[in-house]
């Protein structure tokens, strides 16, 4: 798999708190320029970005993120604000609180809810793999089928740890044939990413592979 082929599944990111409107730009550049799947950006940025890209790049943003723990509520108004912004994808932080509690009825709500609001947009669901049992991944990837979401996602890179071999394995094995899989976090290298794809990762979010 040549370079090429690799940076067209990744969403070229920048989420840390300082990043400033001219590092978004420069996001924007080098992801028109080398082809990547979309930018993943702060929500602040995402009308700017849209303008700027003027359609040629996908704009990616987050909701409920890092820590997922705000109220289905203000999620939902997150969503709605960053698709009327012009967001083409969104990646949520789901609520890990509600799943420790063993209440993935009400994660599997307020994923649809969430879906809804994207408006037919690409919705990928943040599991926070790190932070989970083999047995409450399992689940997880019952509920994203279940929810019509498109994407279950490993990581926020926020968190102890990133994407895993062995976890890309597990969400690629358990979640639904429809069910694509993005790996997140740690992806430091073309070959790392390779790994990750032969694995099963259908895009990865990572900051490093242009630079």
């Amino acid at each position: 798999m040549d370079r090429k082929d690799i940076l067209s599944k990744v969403d070229h990111t920048l989420l840390k708190q300082t990043a400033t409107w001219e590092q978004i730009k420069k996001l924007c550049q080098d992801g028109m320029e080398y082809g990547t799947a979309s930018v993943c950006i702060p929500p602040c940025y995402v009308k700017q970005a849209k303008e700027f890209t003027g359609g040629k790049l996908a704009v990616c943003t987050v909701i409920g993120f890092p820590n997922g723990n705000m109220t289905t509520a203000a999620k939902v108004f997150e969503t709605e604000d960053a698709v009327k912004n012009g967001a083409d994808e969104i990646d949520m932080v789901i609520n890990l609180g509600m799943v420790k509690g063993g209440h993935y009825d009400r994660v599997l709500d307020e994923i649809r809810r969430i879906k809804e609001a994207c408006g037919g947009r690409c919705l990928k669901v943040i599991i926070e793999t790190c932070l989970l049992t083999e047995d409450e991944k399992k689940e997880m990837c019952r509920v994203v089928t279940e929810s019509g979401a498109d994407y279950i996602k490993t990581s926020t890179g926020f968190s102890t740890g990133g994407a895993t071999s062995e976890d890309v394995v597990l969400l690629r094995k358990y979640s639904g044939s429809q069910v694509k899989v993005k790996a997140a976090g740690g992806i430091a290298s073309f070959q790392d990413a390779e790994n990750f794809i032969e694995l099963g990762a259908d895009r990865l979010g990572t900051s490093r592979l242009i630079p």
